[in-house]
Order: C-alpha cells, then sequence, then structure tokens
C-alpha cells in the first residue's frame, strides 16, 4: 500500500450531534474506523431507535468506545448532563483534551412560508426560534462546553454541516435558511476565537443528499432530480462522500484550515 492509498489515523474520541442518521451516522462509522471513540448525541422514537443500536454496535464491533445519548441536543440540562459525563468518562481514562472531532448535523426545523394565505399557515416565532436554536445557535452552546471543561484542546476539529440554501430561497426552506446562514456566521466567529487555542472550526456544505431530513422538504424529488442533472459526476452526494471528508480534514495536517465553507458535492454548486 502506498503512501497516497493509506488510510488515515487518528486518536483520541469524537462528538457527533445527530449520530443516528444521514450524515451523523456516516461520521461517526468513518471516525471510528480511523480510530476514533464516539460519543453520540441522537433523539429518536421507538420506531428508529433500533438504528441507533445497530451504529453503537458497529462502533463497538471495530473496537472502539460508543457512548450515545437519546436526548434533545438543544436542551441546555441535558447538554450539560451529557458534557458531564463525557468529562468524567475522559478523566477516567486519563484522556483529557482528547476530544478531537465535534461535528454539529442537526436538522430539525420548521419548513413553513414566512407569509402565508391564511396568514394562520404562516412560520411562527416559537417555530423560528426553536430552529434557529437547535440548528444554529446549539453549535455555540456545545463548544462552551467541550472547551470550558477542557474537553477539547489544540488539535480539535469543529464542523458544522450547512447547505447552500442559507444564501439560496425556496419555498417553504425560509427558517432553514436563516438557520444555516446563522450557522455559517457562528462558525466564522468561533474559529476566530478558538484559534489561539489550536481548534479549528468549518462549515460543511454537502451537496443534495438524500437523508431522512432532506426528505421532509417539499418539492424533495424535484430538487433531486435537479441536482443529479447539474452536477458534473451525474449523481447525488451521499452521507459517506461527506463523512470521508471530515476524516482526511481531521488530520493533524490541516490546522490551518479554518473559517470556511467547505463544499463536498462533487462540483454541483459551481455547475448551477
Amino acid at each position: 500500500m502506498t503512501e497516497a492509498t493509506a488510510p488515515i489515523r487518528l486518536s483520541g474520541w469524537g462528538l457527533v450531534l445527530g449520530a443516528s442518521s444521514g450524515f451523523g451516522e456516516a461520521t461517526s462509522l468513518a471516525l471510528a474506523r480511523a480510530g476514533l471513540n464516539i460519543f453520540g448525541v441522537h433523539l429518536d422514537r421507538k420506531a428508529t431507535l433500533p438504528n441507533a443500536e445497530r451504529i453503537v454496535a458497529e462502533i463497538r464491533s471495530l473496537g472502539r468506545e460508543a457512548h450515545f445519548y437519546n436526548v434533545n441536543a438543544a436542551d441546555p440540562e441535558k447538554r450539560e448532563e451529557i458534557a458531564a459525563e463525557m468529562q468524567r468518562i475522559l478523566e477516567e481514562r486519563g484522556e483529557m483534551w482528547r476530544l478531537r472531532v465535534l461535528l454539529h448535523t442537526l436538522a430539525f426545523g420548521t419548513l413553513k412560508p414566512y407569509v402565508a394565505d391564511p396568514i394562520k399557515e404562516s412560520v411562527n416565532q416559537a417555530q423560528i426560534e426553536m430552529t434557529l436554536n437547535v440548528m444554529a445557535h446549539s453549535l455555540v452552546y456545545w463548544c462552551q462546553e467541550v472547551v470550558g471543561r477542557g474537553l477539547m484542546g489544540e488539535g480539535g476539529r469543529v464542523y458544522a454541516m450547512t447547505s447552500s440554501g442559507g444564501a439560496r430561497v425556496m419555498p417553504f426552506y425560509g427558517p432553514v435558511s436563516a438557520a444555516k446562514a446563522a450557522l455559517e456566521s457562528h462558525v466564522r466567529q468561533l474559529a476566530m476565537e478558538l484559534a489561539p487555542r489550536g481548534i479549528t472550526v468549518n462549515s460543511i456544505r454537502a451537496g443534495v443528499t438524500e437523508t431522512p431530513s432532506s426528505q421532509k422538504i417539499p418539492g424533495y424529488e424535484q430538487i433531486k432530480a435537479m441536482a443529479v442533472r447539474r452536477n458534473p459526476g451525474r449523481r447525488m452526494t451521499t452521507p459517506e462522500d461527506v463523512a470521508r471528508a471530515i476524516v482526511v480534514l481531521s488530520h493533524p495536517d490541516t490546522s490551518w484550515i479554518t473559517g470556511n465553507v467547505i463544499g463536498v458535492d462533487g462540483g454541483e454548486d459551481i455547475a448551477g
């Protein structure tokens, strides 16, 4: 095996917010294959919980530790409880400052028009605030927890999943678009503030990808067909495409890449 094709090896721990499906599932498994133990936060009902359990089993079959928490990642009390549990685990193992990767891929928001007819069908204040809190602001609060508790230091990598919808308009997508725009702003600010600590922060802009959350977007089948036609690779992006990119970007030699929106889309965005 040549150096160019040798697999990237990582050590330490990863924290994946939204770990039980889509980008979170693929990245949890890819990071585990690369050598990381995984903390996963997810929110599943009884019907979808078996998939989270399967991911945990697969991570452990690779010889890694997996600690998954089925809670609302945007709940302040739950966030504090999980951060304290992570701190306890890392302290017991003598691995403080060993959280190497944090991936924010929370995708729970409201898909409604700003102004509808009748007006009562419009998105309301609580729905907009919930969407921005879950899909954008929670990144800041999780960074405060892991950095403030000394879980992540030099060599740390923070990623947040954004989309081209953060700079474009689509029917019903307004609240989520606003959240993605805010998320990218948070990433830039965090990148500046965490750079002296040796922590990088980047947004990952995937192409149109088939995930449980994307399939809820009104008109998704049309969006999907357009993406395939537009993409130079003549296919959609997959969660595994993104997961592999995150593993590569987590290599120690990428310490000078921070504050960016990194496209992982096979050229879809530039072909639009």
